[in-house]
């Protein structure tokens, strides 16, 4: 029979078992809420309420300020879940299991959806990976995701990936009340804002190695690494995947959720949508220089190639004449002419040295070697 180790206190009252031995499925201990927890606030008439709560505690206050008359809502972030601490979050705000689902397992493309009176939106985060040249580099462009649920008097964030931290978002938002005032939907106009931003960021210093590449392909000394254009290709792939099908579901903000979200968010969300836009396009655009470029080095390989092999046949010619001659005169024929001749070994080898010599002139004139 296995032994199993002894648990403290605090993990045999967690685990829900009284005994003083751990079985096999109290191996699975529920993390709680607070370790994927980044922060939780309570926000009322523009500013965050002080004190620390849990993600219930911070929905119970909510309730109790909208009995009130005023209106309130909790901003919860969280940073990649596991199932569990997900749905003890679902629970609270009554999220649907699929979004649910979506949120835990990640590696979703951008979309938006609605659930009664909650909206799910996918963001995929993108982050530049700083290299010294594409020719060196292993990745470029690092991506992450950011799901939201927005809903009446709350929204929960979900981020999965080491970067597009929402630290910032909270603060700046923080300190512009005016902002908070229009509701939850404010903090998805800010996080979508922020991303959206990124992606032209990231196009810009894209367009520097894409800048850079093609000088390097049209420069007349340099070697051709056509590897590095196909990692920048797949690179633009992956971006456009990201930001590409972003814009179809922002253009359905403004159009089917009115009665959701108020008129000033729908029209910030437009900026949203034109940046979007713009970051597409550009994406688009460098989709087919590196198409172009894909075939220009493609061009270029082969007419190094050429060149290559011209040398080899000019030098294999040049070779070939020594080579006749030293293969006549070694047939060991009794009746070789000049055989007995003094100087038919010098003037052979003049001959092939001549003849060499006036074959690497022509070849030289006509730019084969």
């Amino acid at each position: 029979m296995p032994s199993f180790r002894a648990l403290p206190p605090s993990l045999l009252r967690q685990s829900g078992r009284g005994r003083g031995v751990e079985s096999p499925d109290a191996s699975r201990i529920h993390v709680p809420v607070s370790a994927a927890m980044v922060d939780c606030g309570v926000y009322c008439g523009g500013t965050r309420l002080p004190g620390k709560y849990t993600h219930a505690a911070a929905l119970n206050k909510v309730h109790e300020i909208e009995a009130e008359g005023r209106d309130a809502f909790v901003w919860i972030g969280l940073h990649e879940p596991d199932e569990h601490q997900m749905q003890a979050v679902a629970d609270v705000f009554c999220l649907h299991e699929l979004a649910v689902e979506d949120a835990v397992h990640a590696h979703q493309r951008p979309k938006l959806e609605r659930y009664d009176k909650t909206l799910f939106l996918v963001l995929k985060t993108v982050k530049y990976v700083d290299h010294e040249s594409v020719a060196n580099a292993r990745e470029i462009v690092e991506t992450g995701e950011i799901m939201i649920f927005v809903g009446p008097d709350f929204v929960v964030t979900v981020r999965h990936g080491e970067h597009g931290g929402l630290a910032g978002v909270r603060r700046r938002l923080e300190e512009s009340p005016a902002s908070l005032k229009l509701g939850p939907y404010s903090v998805m106009h800010a996080i979508a804002d922020q991303v959206v931003d990124s992606y032209l960021d990231v196009t810009d210093l894209i367009e520097t190695d894409i800048d850079a590449m093609e000088e390097d392909i049209f420069s007349p000394q340099a070697q051709t690494n056509i590897e590095s254009i196909y990692l920048l290709k797949r690179e633009i792939v992956e971006l456009r995947r990201a930001v590409s099908p972003l814009a179809t579901d922002l253009q359905r903000i403004g159009s089917e959720h009115d009665d959701l979200i108020n008129v000033e968010i729908r029209r910030y969300m437009r900026d949203v949508l034109d940046h979007t836009i713009k970051a597409a396009e550009r994406i688009a655009s460098y989709d087919e220089l590196l198409s172009s470029l894909v075939q220009a080095a493609l061009g270029k390989v082969a007419m190094q190639q050429n060149i290559d092999m011209r040398k080899i046949s000019a030098w294999v010619a040049i070779a070939a004449v020594p080579t006749a001659l030293a293969g006549i005169y070694g047939m060991n024929f009794e009746d070789m002419p000049e055989l007995d001749w003094a100087f038919g070994y010098p003037t052979v080898l003049l001959v092939m040295v001549t003849v060499c010599l006036l074959l690497y002139r022509t070849f030289r004139r006509n730019n084969w070697l």
